[in-house]
């Protein structure tokens, strides 16, 4: 069953990853769509990490989200397939910007995604 949760994650992360690429793909002179799918899985990694920290292994709801969404919806091959066509463009400034970008905002993002489930924990709603 805990591969069932997994695919069906991966199937609903890599439809979403495709529907930002195409509300996105009118700015052809830089992957935003592939940038924003990365920033956007690194804060829900980050807040399911957060929220499930220990039990991630266990439980189908993180492996649902975790590794089928986020390994669905989150894009390394495709940054770096991108980056490499502007490397190989001779586009250094925008493929330092892509590399950069890329990896700082992603991992801020995780980062913002774990410290908010930490406040969730100790703040639920009620």
């Amino acid at each position: 069953m805990t591969w069932l949760y997994i695919a069906l994650g991966g199937a609903l992360g890599s439809i979403s990853r495709h529907g930002i690429g195409l509300i996105l793909s009118r700015f052809e002179n830089f992957p935003l769509g592939t940038l924003t799918a990365n920033i956007i899985g690194s804060l829900a990694i980050g807040m399911a990490a957060g929220l499930w920290e220990g039990n991630q292994r266990r439980n189908p709801l993180p492996l649902f989200v975790m590794t089928g969404f986020c390994g669905g919806f989150t894009t390394f091959s495709s940054f770096s397939l991108q980056t490499l066509e502007l490397i190989q463009e001779n586009d250094w400034p925008r493929a330092g910007m892509n590399i950069t970008s890329s990896v700082a905002l992603c991992i801020a993002c995780t980062w913002l995604g774990w410290m908010a489930a930490q406040t969730l924990k100790k703040n639920p709603a009620s």
